[in-house]
């Protein structure tokens, strides 16, 4: 039993009550237990199987049993009954882009739907145009998301396997037969989605510990177990695969299987051209008179071929070798660096949590200050804040801000950018805020050019501090709309406007492939959560991994600026800056 299986089984509860129509309170007391549970800094696994989880802020009585029920037996009777109450396939629904709870629940009390199956069937007969708050629209949109779903079937998402990642180190280190343990691949390289996981560990029982890793508790099938090679498919899907080296071996197989294959290539191309052969288990003499280099680490293997050492996110085969051989590889952004972070949401709009609660979490995470910036009223499906409400929020804001010491938040706006650029607010409202976050949520379907159109405008606006999102994309859900990146980025530098690494785990958007072209022009980045709990606030990590993906220095992201130089940067024009 681990800390996320408890959070997943309170977030399936809460999805199932949603589908049985409870009292939406009851829902949100669920999903703000599992949230609790993710973020508890304290090993609540065992706590809930000792029955020690009173007084936890977010865990009432009656989780508080579930809880306990869950971890000392490793199921929960509750959850169980609910679940048969549903077909087993009906949360794969809920993956599809354009359908909540209520269109679920709509789907299988009129028509029977319990999976993805039976609802592209419904869609392809025609059937699902005919529902009433569907229509021949959303059926399309819907055999549009389930194709993309089909295109992505053995794709993840950088954060959803993330945990995962961490938990089977874990178990590895904990092996007495290994001496060194290591995450590869894409997921080392920070790639937003990966079709694979790839772990690598030095032992001297190559054997032993291959037919070990076969009976990790996440393991639900042996593809290959060789005697220096064993792959699985874990329960969740995805690949896993297992190579064991020497201790020798191991700095040279981390850098071969980190990758990627375009990296690899060149550098053994570098290493041809010194004489030396390169592969993932060392190097070897192309002639005699050669020297074979020392290596204990990976770092070695650069310096040998004379680089400096290339971090992983870079290793794409996008400049980073010439960089390394020019010795101008940057020092890349550090979690450590922020300092605060911007674009979050609250109960005012369509947030989890109050106002309040968000700066209570921030304040634990060691920031100095965060940025609140509701919806905007055309964002009505996310109840979207009128004047007169955001007038009022503004008013809350400086009550709070009144009490804190070494604490901010500041007051904004994620504000609509409208269809011909405009925005949902007059400039008389803007004026009056700390900073603005535009943002497109609507109108998808523009040509390249009127969209880039349309957000150069709203970002020529002299109160817009930030442009969120940029393409609108939710990975292995949703397409980009189409945008000129690069006259985006040219206007962001023109008009002194922040592009924001938006870090929510479906975003990551702006793309990583063009932060260096945006640092280059001397655009800022912000790395904002777009948090709508408290829970997502702590993604600010994955932004950092993507923005040292991209290129970026701490003097790059505007977020690693002290609370002082922010309050500096945010009172003074944008023309002046």
């Amino acid at each position: 039993m681990t800390r996320e299986t408890l959070a997943e089984v309170l977030e399936e509860i809460a999805l199932l009550l949603e589908l049985k129509g409870e009292n939406p309170f009851k829902v949100r007391a669920y999903r703000q237990g599992a949230e609790t549970v993710r973020n508890f800094d304290g090993e609540i696994v065992e706590l809930a199987a000792a029955n020690q989880l009173n007084g936890i802020k977010g865990i009432g009585d009656a989780l508080r049993d579930k809880l306990h029920e869950l971890a000392s037996t490793g199921s929960l009777a509750f959850h169980q009954n609910l679940r048969a109450e549903f077909p087993a396939g009906i949360f794969e629904l809920f993956d599809l882009q354009g359908l909540g709870p209520k269109k679920v629940k709509a789907l299988h009390e009129t028509l029977g739907i319990g999976s993805i199956s039976e609802l592209k069937a419904a869609c392809e007969t025609g059937k699902i145009a005919d529902l009433p708050g569907f229509g021949l629209k959303t059926q399309i949109k819907l055999l549009e998301a389930i194709a993309l779903r089909e295109t992505f079937a053995d794709t993840f998402l950088l954060s959803a396997v993330t945990p995962l990642v961490d938990e089977i180190l874990e178990l590895l280190r904990m092996h007495p037969e290994i001496s060194r343990v290591a995450v590869a691949g894409s997921f080392r390289r920070a790639k937003e989605t990966v079709h694979d996981l790839d772990f690598l560990v030095a032992t001297k029982e190559p054997v032993l510990v291959c037919e070990d890793f076969t009976t990790l508790p996440h393991v639900e099938t042996v593809i290959v177990c060789g005697d220096t090679k064993t792959s699985v498919r874990l329960k969740n899907g995805i690949q896993c695969d297992l190579r064991a080296v020497s201790n020798a071996q191991f700095p040279f197989a981390l850098q071969y299987f980190t990758g990627s294959k375009e990296h690899n290539v060149a550098i053994r191309s570098l290493a041809l051209k010194k004489g030396l052969s390169l592969n993932e288990y060392g190097f070897s003499a192309v002639k005699p008179e050669v020297e074979i280099p020392e290596v204990n680490e990976e770092i070695d293997i650069y310096r040998s071929l004379g680089l400096d050492f290339i971090p992983p996110e870079l290793r794409e085969n996008r400049g980073e070798i010439e960089a390394a051989t020019d010795h101008t590889i940057p020092r890349l952004i550090e979690l450590t660096h922020l300092r605060g972070t911007f674009h979050n949401h609250t109960t005012a709009s369509d947030g989890h949590d109050t106002l309040e609660a968000m700066a209570d979490e921030a304040i634990e995470l060691g920031l100095q200050y965060l940025g609140i910036s509701d919806h905007s009223k055309s964002s009505f499906q996310a109840r979207g804040l009128d004047e007169t409400r955001l007038l009022d929020q503004m008013d809350a804001i400086r009550k709070l801000n009144a009490g804190y010491e070494n604490f901010r938040l500041f007051c904004g706006s994620e504000v609509d950018i409208l269809k011909d650029g405009s925005l949902d607010f007059d400039d008389s409202i803007l004026s009056q805020l700390d900073f603005c976050v535009a943002s497109v949520h609507n109108v998808f379907n523009l040509t390249e050019s009127e969209m880039t159109a349309r957000i150069c405008k709203a970002m020529e606006n002299e109160y817009v501090t930030m442009l969120g999102h940029v393409t609108g994309r939710l990975l292995l859900r949703r397409d980009s709309y189409s945008v000129d990146h690069a006259k985006i980025i040219d206007c962001a530098a023109e008009t002194r406007t922040i592009i924001e690494l938006n870090c929510s785990p479906l975003r990551l958007d702006m793309d990583w492939r063009w932060w260096k072209r945006a640092r280059d022009k001397g655009v800022l980045c912000s790395i904002n959560p777009d948090a709508h709990s408290t829970a997502r606030l702590h993604h600010i990590g994955l932004g950092v991994r993507l923005a040292r993906k991209g290129w970026l220095r701490r003097e790059d992201v505007f977020n690693t600026r002290s609370l002082k130089d922010v309050e500096k940067f945010l009172k003074t024009p944008k023309n002046k800056r």
